[in-house]
Parts: structure tokens; sequence; C-alpha cells
């Protein structure tokens, strides 16, 4: 049966109709599942369907909860669900069967949501666009010759399309609030260690890449790190305990806060005028709605926290490639990987032990500026990225001008990394679009372990310029 209005339903209103005996969460699904297939063919966005699978889970019985019955995706990369594969598109891991479920994902499944498949990320999830040469591009449910970021940018892809209302993804660099300001989503890395990383990682890309979700709407958002949030047993470090829930905050008065407006990247790159525009219009409805908005940005060395950077992902990604290469018995050789994978790998390979040590110690350096910065203000307000989605082709990690590659990357990173590296809680909230037609997302940031503010003040922003009714052409109006 079609669900009346379900384009404009979120996670917890699904969850509400099936509460209520209105629909069952059988129906729930076979609407997304149906939109799946209407749409993933023009999308790429769903690279391991679940069908079956969820249509057993959704029989029930599911357990009680502000989630329960919806529709859910995992992230390709790292998210184990027993029996099923995670690739993270890679011919490396194309056959890898999870044995068991990874922690958050059986928080997910404790919440009654249901998964029906997984969703598309560049190979490791090392671009900030989604075009493995696995599964081939996800495209951009706005404009389809353009990228729907990355790296969660099927999860992104596939809620914008309103196949869902919230999808799993994950941010190491950006990979949240990337896709989420390319789609026109609401996206929130939490806090580094919010959620945990296990059974098998203490943490991912040294404490920089923390899961979550990209949704339709802030309470959605909420709901779930309330039902994901908190230590697992053994994990090496966990966040500060929230004072309450988070939904709870949707909703609550702000107050008015010091925002911090930086619109100028720290690595120079160049912000495309709409990015600009959209930050400084941001600025401006922050300010109508009582906030108190000046000129600043903390600052460190850029250098050396871009070496750091690179240092960790590369030597992270030599070494899952390795351990996955010696469990199949065999060894690693060039043709595993994508070219610029390749390359990140033997990066990896000719760092030291000593060079990861001091990268270490000068990204927890990059984190004491933060945390300083954040004891003047309670809000750090800029683009999400300096550009609008990038056109298909640029951001491939097969791409052969390395070049365009990587001014492609820094312009799309320049805001965002530095947050994982500080651990702060950020956001892309989508309050602009291009004249083209695109999604732009502005960021926010919030001082370390302080996901209630940014759920108060963009609950306030969700209300004061409503983002949800605005949907891609391809699905209508």
């Amino acid at each position: 049966m079609a669900i009346a209005e379900y384009e404009k339903l979120d996670a917890m209103a699904l969850s509400a109709l099936i509460a209520k005996s209105e629909v069952t969460a059988s129906e729930v699904l076979e609407e997304a599942i149906a939109r799946a297939e209407k749409l993933n063919g023009a999308l790429n966005a769903i690279t391991i369907p679940l069908y079956d699978l969820a249509r057993t889970v959704a029989k029930g019985p599911l357990p009680a909860g502000p989630l329960s019955g919806a529709p859910f995706l995992l992230k390709d990369l790292g998210a184990s669900y027993k029996g099923t594969r995670t690739s993270g598109s890679s011919k490396l891991f194309a056959d890898f069967v999870a044995p068991h479920d990874a922690t958050i994902v059986a928080r997910y499944h404790a919440a009654g949501l249901v998964t029906f498949g997984k969703s598309a990320s560049p190979e490791m999830g090392l671009a900030p666009s989604t075009e493995p040469a696995m599964w081939g591009p996800c495209h951009n449910p706005w404009n389809l010759g353009y990228s729907s970021g990355g790296s969660s940018g099927g999860a992104a892809a596939s809620v914008a399309a309103r196949i869902l209302p919230m999808a799993h993804a994950t941010d190491g660099g950006g990979s949240i609030r990337i896709p989420a300001s390319a789609c026109g989503l609401f996206g929130v890395k939490p806090t580094r260690a919010r959620n945990p990383s296990g059974p098998d990682v203490g943490e991912g890309w040294g404490g920089q890449s923390v899961g979550h979700c990209v949704s339709i709407s802030v309470r959605d958002s909420a709901a779930l790190l309330d039902a994901t949030h908190g230590p697992d047993v053994g994990d090496p470090y966990f966040a500060p305990a929230p004072k309450g829930k988070f939904l709870d905050e949707v909703g609550r008065d702000p107050g008015k806060l010091k925002i911090a407006l930086c619109i100028d990247p720290w690595n120079g790159e160049p912000v495309d005028p709409d990015c600009r525009k959209g930050t400084e219009d941001a600025a401006k409805l922050c300010e109508s709605l009582g906030h108190a908005v000046t000129i600043a940005r903390p600052e460190f060395d850029v250098a050396q926290f871009r070496e750091a950077t690179r240092i960790l992902v590369a030597a992270n990604v030599y070494a899952s490639l390795a351990a996955r290469a010696k469990a199949l018995g065999k060894p690693l050789e060039k043709t595993d990987a994508e070219p610029l994978t390749w390359s990140m790998a033997e990066l990896g390979l000719k760092y030291t032990a000593a060079d990861y040590a001091g990268a270490i110690t000068v990204i927890h350096r990059v984190g004491r500026v933060v945390a300083r910065f954040f004891e003047q203000h309670e809000i750090l307000l800029t683009p999400t990225m300096c550009s609008p989605p990038w056109p298909l082709g640029v951001l491939s990690l097969s791409s052969k001008d390395s070049d365009a590659y990587l001014t492609a990357v820094n312009r799309s990173i320049a805001f965002t990394s530095l947050f994982n590296a500080a651990g702060n809680p950020a956001m892309s909230v989508p309050l602009h679009w291009s004249a083209s037609g695109l999604p732009i997302g502005i960021q926010f940031v919030a001082p370390f372990g302080d996901e209630a503010r940014l759920f108060r003040l963009a609950a306030q922003l969700e209300q004061a310029r409503p983002w949800k009714d605005k949907r891609p052409p391809m699905i209508g109006a």
C-alpha cells in the first residue's frame, strides 16, 4: 500500500503511525523498497540490498521506541551486520561476510530500526565523493551529473530522494557533513567516541572517525543518538555523558549564543560566491533569532595539521589493506586497490612509528587550540564546503588528474576536517541553495561534548527556515 505523504514523514512520524496501528512496519518497509527499486537505477545509492532479511525483521516483534519500525540503511563501510557483506567498496573486502554485529548496528536494531540494505561509499571511505570503481558512481538526486558527496554519499542520496527519511553515515574528515551539504540534508558528526566503534576497533583513524546519520529532520538525528550513544565494554575512551536526552533538547530555547563567524578557510582555498552568500545569510538569520555574531576563528599550524592527518589516514589505510590481504593468504598488490587508494597505502608504508606518534601529538595539540577557542565562543559558524557539489569524475579515486583531485579534496574538507581532529560535535544544516539549484550546507560547531547545544540551535533554525519539504526535482515538488 502507498503511505500517504511518505516523502514528508520523518522516521519518528513513520514509527508513530506504526505504534498507532495505522500502518505496519512491513507496509512501511515495502514502501521504502518500492521507492528504492524505482529510483536506485538512476542514483546507484544502494549497493547491497537486504530486502528479504528486512522483511523477516519487519514482521516482528520489534522493540518499542520512537524509531521502531522505521526503514534504515547501513553504510557499506565498517558497519558489520552479522551474516551480510560489508565490502567497503574494495576488491579485497568484496566477499567479506560479517561474523557478528558491530556494537552500533546492534544498538540500531535494539531501537527497532529495520535495515534493508547497504549504501554506497568510496573505496575505504577515502574521498569526499562516492564514485567507487567496484560499484560505479552514486548520483546526486538534485542533479544526476553531480556528486552526492562522500564518503556517506549513498546514504545521503537515498535520504534526499526520500527512499527513507534517515540513514547511517560515518565521518572521518567530513563524511557526514559533506554529503548532507551536497544533498540538502541535516547531518551531525557527534563528539569523538560519542558512539562506539567496537567490537573490532577501538577508534577510527586515530579517533577522527565517528558514526551517526544523515536525516531530513533534526529530531530523528537526536532520537537516534539517544539510542546509540555511550561506551561499549572495553572502549579505550568515551565522550562525557550528556545531562539528559538529546531528543528533549529539540525545541528547547538555545538562549542568546555567542557565535563566531569564519568564512575563509585555514588552508587558504577560495570560497565559492554561493557558499559565501549562504554563510553570510545564515549569520544574519542567527542574528535575527537573537544571537550575537562576531568574526573569529581558532588559529593553528595548518601545514603541521595537514601532514599529521595525512600520516594517520595513510598508515591506517595501509594497515587495513595489509591485514585483509594477510587474512586472504595473499600478498598485497597494486591491483588490489584503486590508484589513489594505492598511492595512500604506499605513503602509509613509508611512515615510521615515530612519524605516527608525532602525528598524534600534533592532532592533540590542535584539539587544545580549538578547546581554548570555545572558552570564548559558544558556536562556530562556517560554510560546510568551499564549493557546491562537484561534478562527477573530479573526485574519483581512479582519477588520472591527481592535481584536480587534490584541489577538490582540499576545497571539500577545508572547514570540516579540523573538528574530526579536535573531536568537537559539528553539524551541516541545509539553509541555502545555489543559483543552479544545488544544496549548500552551513556548518555549526560546538564545544567538545555539547551536541545538546547543536540540537537546540538546529531545531530553532529548522523552525525559522524549514527545509524538510524541499525535495529534488527527480521526485517532484
